[in-house]
């Protein structure tokens, strides 16, 4: 068999369409290559779910580096301040730091018992009261305190049941205010001020800060609406008047300031003014003034819309100087100390009989320490031995003795704190 003549597959001699490719059909391919490209959707590089990730993780790498940087900036504020309290001992060199950290941790559950934990009947389901490290409520609830410290002065009830207010003692480095929540978490609130009051309501707080007064409100533990003026040396905040603060100007003199925030610096008023207990519910201050002939100390109610003018005044009791008492929150009442015939006694003023001469009665031992007036008209304090002090009007009214009782458990010096403020709030 003879092979067939020519080649033996599917190639041919040479090429069925030509290749010559002039320059400028080159070119248009190519653009139109280009076109296509760029019309065609692309997809994306990245999911949305990976970018998010991304973007929280360079979020808190951020947060991260910022919050080393400010503990940096705190470790070393922290240091200078305590160098400069060194070189300076006794006088806070940076008056008062407003912390306001939302994130505060819960305390200790459950709250550490005191020995012989106290539990005194007089007064129970009354007030609450502060037992050294521990605040044990009206109801029985005890939480610990052992952030606040044992040095607590005075406390009171935030409006709501939003929890409590604690003032601590004087110290070298000032004073210092901390917010205490039903659940036992704790948080400073301000640090190293000269001087902490609250108004009566709990909504208030004012203080001194180096040269300046201060006054904020106090909404969700937070101090808010800050507003600050410069102030006399030795002015100091005393109370509040409605939206009023009222300021002592010199410890060592009689004399009074009204601050109105939304009116300026302090004004004068009240020069006779020794000592302002509180205000009642009309408005009025109730005070301890230098009146009379010859003089002495006297009670007066004094109208803070006035400047302090004095309404009502009344000269008898002798009443000490040292301003320590309470006004009852009906306004009916004042507890402060004075005298019965030579003995030194917490007696018991009606604000309503003032002139000529107020009606006056004995009502227990010297108070040593804030006056707790319950809405019942009942007033609990402290006497210089650290018993619990319990004032009923109408027993004290009907000739009664009033009824103290001794607190056990607590450490040698340290005398029950009872809470301000009422609970119903």
């Amino acid at each position: 068999m003879s092979r067939p003549v020519g080649r033996g597959d599917n190639r041919t001699d040479g090429p069925t369409r030509p290749f010559a490719v002039t320059e400028d059909e080159l070119e248009q391919a190519v653009r139109e290559t280009f076109a296509r490209r760029v019309a065609v959707a692309r997809p994306l590089v990245a999911d949305p779910a990976g970018l998010a990730i991304r973007r929280a993780d360079r979020s808190r790498r951020r947060r991260t580096l910022t919050g080393i940087a400010l503990a940096a900036v705190a470790t070393v504020t922290v240091s200078v301040g305590m160098a400069q309290l060194g070189q300076q001992p006794g006088r806070p060199t940076r008056p008062t730091v407003v912390l306001g950290d939302p994130y505060a941790s819960p305390l200790p559950d459950p709250a550490p018992q005191l020995s012989a934990a106290p539990q005194p009947d007089l007064g129970r389901g009354e007030v609450d009261l502060v037992l050294n490290d521990v605040l044990v409520t009206a109801s029985g609830q005890r939480i610990a305190l052992p952030d606040v410290g044992t040095a607590a002065e005075r406390a009171q009830r935030l409006p709501e049941g939003a929890g409590w207010a604690v003032v601590g003692a004087s110290t070298a480095a000032g004073r210092s205010l901390w917010i205490v929540l039903p659940n036992g978490a704790a948080h400073l609130l301000l640090a190293g001020a000269r001087e902490i009051v609250l108004s009566p309501d709990g909504r208030q707080v004012a203080w001194r800060e180096g040269a300046d007064l201060v006054v904020a409100g106090i909404v969700g533990g937070q101090v808010v609406a800050v507003a600050r003026t410069p102030s006399p040396p030795d002015a100091v905040p005393v109370g509040f008047a409605g939206d009023t603060v009222v300021v002592r100007l010199d410890p060592g003199r009689p004399g009074h300031a009204l601050w109105r925030p939304a009116a300026g610096p302090p004004r004068g008023a009240g020069d006779g003014a020794l000592h302002v207990y509180g205000t009642r519910p009309d408005g009025l201050a109730v005070a301890l003034v230098s009146a009379g002939t010859p003089r002495r100390p006297c009670v007066a109610l004094l109208d803070p819309a006035r400047d302090l003018a004095p309404v009502r005044t009344g000269c008898g009791p002798a009443l000490a100087g040292d301003g320590a008492g309470g006004v009852s929150a009906d306004g009916r009442w004042l507890l402060a100390n004075g005298k019965a015939g030579p003995q030194d006694r917490a007696v018991l003023v009606d604000l309503d009989r003032l002139a000529p001469a107020p009606a006056t009665h004995p009502a227990g031992p010297p108070v040593a320490g804030p006056v707790a007036w319950t809405p019942q008209g009942t007033a609990h304090y402290s006497d210089a031995a650290g018993a619990l002090v319990r004032i009923e009007v109408s027993r004290v009214l009907d000739g009664e003795a009033a009824l103290s009782a001794p607190v056990t458990g607590l450490p040698a010096g340290a005398r029950p704190v009872p809470v301000g403020g009422d609970r119903r709030s």
